[in-house]
């Protein structure tokens, strides 16, 4: 766990002021779909022409770029009049003319305490500018591969941590894009370890991460000039322990009036969490200023500071990090579930008990997997379960006995059948979401395709065992599988993923 004094920090910002991280007031309104802002007209213009134009005003004033590679930036949250311009040379970093396939909002929750991260996937979010659609297949992905990510859509009605940072992204990114809004609502370090362990799969060159922070709140400006740059340069040092060591030693200095050093902290010290281990990456301090330099009032303060993460190539994470590795013997293990449970319960209709003692922690892990039963080669049955929801061997129990009766291309498994079929696995990766069908690999990419509600896949296999060219595979996923047509994988939105296949 982190230290009581990080604690007391992390709590102590819920009450802020107008130019920190100031809460506004309840709409007193029942949730709906979308997210609609709650400090337009209070911490940024309400209307359009007026928001545009104050935006322009600070990126005209804003830090140029300064590092290429950038995927992610930390950016304050507080009113435009105080923090917009620092905010602005944040964004200003970003490449504006890239495509993002998704953008990641993450902040710390103002208003709730809770255990673990809340990622918003009950629809969009809305600003003066516009529509912000936000990725509710990732989003529903991540709320379902681990119980660290929930779905309370209450925790982001009230908080501005993530609606402030929208409008920059709309104004400076050229094409659309989505997100995924994330709130942290806990102190614990193995708990923002987890929700770093969730993230970094999408930690790659085609995504971007917006850290939503303030810095210090409430010492007199001299003193914040200090404090800041402190804790920037161990946020620099890509570590969070030094980090956490910082802003413990802030606190150990007695500043007056100082309540809390970042607070954003548990947001940052999980970004952390996701690059502490990457080779050639830099963080970078791009500009800094703090609400006494526009209020005038140097008595008490809040900092801000715009910082980059950068890397020295083009960015991308080793694949070989989110392959999911299992021994001989965790498919013999695997095997004998689905073969056991099988033959049970097309006998006696019964599901055996399964000692899970010898089990490695690995097939005790949630993870999505298939179940593909044949006979002389030809396909009796196969049904899978994408979300990793469930333990792995479970996963294996539940789809031997769908893929054995509830495959509705083929009638239940007989039990005169069962020495006849043999049985096959594909244990899933997690997905990859792709622009353009140049990144599928025939034999090695399984697809996943959805529109409008409609979805289809294929396992890597399928390619391989039908000889069908990538044209051939899309398009018989898109009109035999997902009912959208030979040609709707061309508009629909593309996943890939790997299997480790095996069998009997």
């Amino acid at each position: 766990m982190f230290n009581n004094k990080i604690l007391l920090i992390i709590m102590l910002h819920i009450l802020l002021s107008a130019f920190g991280c100031s809460s506004q007031n309840d709409t007193g309104k029942t949730p709906s779909v979308d997210r609609y802002p709650v400090v337009a007209g209070q911490f940024y213009p309400s209307g359009k022409e007026e928001l545009t134009k104050t935006l322009k005003s600070f990126f005209d004033k804003a830090m140029p770029k300064s590092s290429q590679n950038v995927f992610a930036v930390i950016s304050p949250h507080a009113g435009y009049i105080y923090s917009g311009q620092v905010a602005a040379s944040a964004f200003n970093q970003i490449d504006p003319d890239k495509e993002y396939e998704t953008v990641f909002v993450i902040g710390a929750s103002h208003r709730y305490s809770f255990d673990g991260a809340s990622v918003y996937n009950k629809g969009n979010f809305i600003t003066p500018l516009g529509t912000v659609d936000v990725d509710t297949v990732l989003a529903n992905k991540l709320v379902n591969s681990d119980k660290v990510f929930q779905q309370n859509a209450d925790y982001h009605l009230p908080d501005h941590c993530i609606e402030v940072q929208l409008p920059f992204l709309q104004y400076h990114l050229k094409k659309k894009f989505k997100i995924v809004p994330i709130l942290i609502g806990t102190s614990s370090q193995d708990l923002c370890k987890k929700i770093a362990k969730g993230l970094k799969p999408y930690l790659n060159d085609k995504n971007l991460f917006i850290i939503s922070s303030d810095f210090s709140h409430y010492p007199k400006s001299s003193d914040a000039v200090l404090n800041d740059k402190a804790t920037a340069d161990a946020i620099a040092k890509n570590s969070p322990i030094e980090l956490i060591k910082a802003i413990n030693s802030n606190f150990d200095k007695k500043i007056p009036k100082l309540e809390t050093s970042l607070c954003g902290f548990n947001a940052v010290v999980t970004m952390l969490y996701i690059t502490e281990n990457l080779k050639d990456i830099s963080i970078v301090p791009v500009e800094y200023k703090n609400s006494g330099d526009v209020s005038k009032d140097s008595s008490s303060v809040v900092g801000y500071w715009a910082m980059a993460f950068t890397s020295k190539e083009k960015f991308k994470t080793d694949e070989k990090e989110t392959d999911f590795l299992l021994s001989e013997k965790d498919k013999s293990d695997l095997l004998k579930i689905a073969r056991s449970t099988l033959n049970s319960y097309i006998r006696d209709g019964k599901i055996p008990k399964i000692d899970t003692s010898d089990f490695s922690k690995i097939i005790k892990q949630n993870c999505g997997a298939f179940v593909t039963l044949k006979i002389n080669g030809e396909l009796r049955g196969c049904i899978g379960q994408f979300m990793p929801e469930k333990p792995l061997y479970k996963v294996v129990c539940d789809m031997a006995i769908s893929s054995s009766t509830q495959d509705t291309r083929f009638n239940r498994v007989k039990p005169d059948e069962l020495k006849k079929i043999s049985i096959e696995i594909s244990v899933l990766s997690p997905f990859k979401k792709i622009s353009s069908s140049d990144e599928i690999t025939l034999g090695k990419h399984g697809i996943y395709m959805v529109k409008n509600g409609y979805s289809g896949t294929f396992l890597p296999q399928v390619a391989t065992e039908t000889g069908w060219t990538k044209d051939e595979f899309l398009g018989h996923c898109a009109r035999d599988k997902a009912g959208i047509g030979w040609e709707g994988w061309k508009t629909a939105d593309l996943y890939t993923y790997t299997a480790v296949v095996f069998g009997e």
